[in-house]
């Protein structure tokens, strides 16, 4: 797909990030912007930021988690631009605790991590897809996952992207098979210096207390901080919306900004695989 001055980028999770690198590298091709973030101060900021320099844009407070609101945030989209064309299901969270083992992740984690990283794209794609294909024109879906969603671990974060991989794919095969002009990526970043790990920020009280790292074991709340001091030495957000801009313009279906660390990672499941061989199990970080 050709990225066209005049054509309609939606975001989700724009108002930090991933999600705001896109949608300036979106504004720069001369399209115009759906914003879309559940933080409605920081959303407001975002829009203004962009608007100031030259981006036609409207902002919609929206928690992906509510199919509710999603749907909203379709009929906005249409309201104001009359179609869209380019679709980032990008909103996503994640508890500081991204080590604890499989028997002891709070249930609330699963439930709070389940609606918004694998339902708010699915309530993405069902509410604008259907819109999309009616519009007949050339569009591109791209659901953010992680590079944790082709790798394994037994928190929620790392089961929900898998789901969003697993969905994105089957996305991908069912556009194709309709010959459909929309196609889809499958956003899978690294390390990237973002606040994804201050995400409980924005968690309801519905889905139980934000986590209290002082409570969890010693090597749970080491691993923990030893992440965050990855990420703020990670790549910078606008390289990854660079590469979402190339893979949509060259049907690219998985974009991978991440480390050669974790490149070698998902090789080496990989060849687990192809090997029917048992999982490898990766070092414990010093």
């Amino acid at each position: 797909m050709k990225l066209i001055p005049g054509q309609v980028a939606v975001v989700t999770g724009a108002a930090s990030g991933i999600g705001l690198a896109m949608a300036h590298v979106f504004a720069r091709q001369g399209l115009k912007l759906v914003l879309s973030d559940i933080e409605h101060a920081s959303l407001q900021k975002a829009l203004a930021e962009l608007t100031d320099l030259g981006a036609t844009a409207i902002a919609v407070q929206t928690d992906v988690a509510s199919e509710t609101e999603v749907r909203a945030l379709a009929d906005a989209a249409y309201q104001a631009f009359g179609a869209v064309h380019v679709l980032c299901n990008n909103a996503g969270v994640a508890t500081p605790a991204l080590r604890t083992l499989a028997w002891e992740t709070p249930l609330t984690d699963w439930e709070w991590i389940h609606k918004v990283n694998f339902l708010g794209v699915l309530y993405g794609v069902r509410e604008f897809v259907p819109r999309m294909l009616a519009g007949g024109a050339p569009g591109h879906v791209v659901n953010t996952a992680s590079v944790a969603g082709l790798v394994t671990g037994s928190n929620p974060y790392f089961v929900y992207k898998h789901a969003v991989s697993c969905f994105t794919e089957g996305l991908y095969k069912d556009l194709k098979a309709v010959d459909a002009p929309i196609s889809a990526s499958v956003l899978c970043p690294g390390l990237i210096r973002t606040r994804i790990m201050e995400a409980e920020r924005n968690r309801p009280a519905a889905f139980g207390p934000s986590t209290d790292l002082a409570a969890l074991a010693h090597n749970v709340q080491t691993l923990a901080a030893k992440f965050k001091a990855a990420l703020d030495q990670g790549f910078e957000p606008a390289q990854v919306a660079e590469a979402v801009v190339e893979a949509i313009q060259n049907d690219q279906y998985y974009i991978i900004p991440a480390q050669p660390a974790l490149l070698e990672f998902i090789d080496v499941r990989m060849q687990d695989i192809q090997q029917r061989r048992n999982p490898t199990i990766p070092p414990t970080p010093n």
